[in-house]
């Protein structure tokens, strides 16, 4: 009898073994959204932090999950640069497989200055190959820093390398008006990240004008209220953040071509 209950438990257990196995089979095998860029995408945790959200961690819920994964790995602070200076981005490339998605978003930090004794996270405003070499004070080292394209392209062609589909965002307007308008990113960011996505052979979301064409329709009071509280101009709450994840939805849908498409909720 005894021995009939050890062979039961052994085969319970290796029952146990095996699902447990086949699930973290799949799970490894299932495609992965990533997600790459800064506080807007990511605030704090991915929870909130003081209220405020990014957009990224709302965008699953456009997606069917039992299909793909959205993995948020923005970091708060970091611009095109120093997501890649300071590793981060070498951590998200290392688990890219053949099949998977990637969509940044960087910008609101990359207008910062070049170098200095704070964050030293600038990069030169353009999508050219233009350089500079610099000390960074920082790390105490000269460092080459490039264009705001330039670290775009270089990230795209890695994800590229890795088997991936990659989109780029341009980064989502600040609570910023003039004239009952929205500021738009149109000449700048939003432009040098079109540019640098068609360069690399990305799928560009213009986000900024999403987001911008649906602000001017609210209106300036109604944005101000809803989106955003009276502390911070570029953060959105969580309002504004479940807003910007349905825009970033709706540009993945109007890109016909975007193969990522087959994964959105019906």
């Amino acid at each position: 009898m005894l021995n009939r209950y050890i062979k039961v438990f052994f085969v319970a257990v290796l029952l146990l073994a095996g699902a447990s196995a086949l699930f973290s089979f799949i799970q490894k095998s299932k495609t992965t959204l990533y997600l790459v860029g800064d506080s807007t995408v990511k605030n704090g945790k991915g929870k909130g932090d003081g209220g405020l959200w990014g957009w990224g961690s709302y965008l699953a819920n456009h997606f069917d999950t039992t299909k793909i994964t959205v993995e948020n790995d923005a970091l708060g602070g970091t611009s095109s640069r120093t997501f890649q200076t300071q590793g981060w981005w070498d951590k998200v490339a290392a688990k890219i497989k053949p099949g998977d998605y990637v969509i940044m978003q960087f910008g609101h930090n990359d207008s910062s200055p070049l170098v200095d004794t704070s964050r030293a996270r600038g990069t030169i405003k353009s999508n050219s190959d233009e350089s500079q070499e610099l000390y960074n004070p920082l790390t105490k080292k000269n460092e080459v820093i490039h264009s705001y394209g330039w670290y775009l392209r270089k990230m795209i062609t890695e994800a590229k390398a890795k088997g991936a589909t990659v989109a780029v965002c341009s980064l989502i307007p600040r609570n910023s008006w003039k004239d009952g308008k929205v500021t738009r990113s149109t000449n700048d960011y939003g432009k040098w990240a079109a540019e640098a996505a068609k360069q690399a052979g990305a799928t560009f979301i213009d986000l900024n004008t999403l987001v911008a064409d649906d602000y001017d329709t609210e209106g300036e009071a109604k944005v101000k209220s809803t989106y955003f509280n009276d502390k911070d101009h570029t953060h959105t709450i969580e309002a504004g953040a479940i807003l910007n994840a349905k825009l970033v939805a709706q540009g993945i849908k109007q890109s016909k071509d975007f193969a990522l498409n087959k994964y959105l909720a019906k």
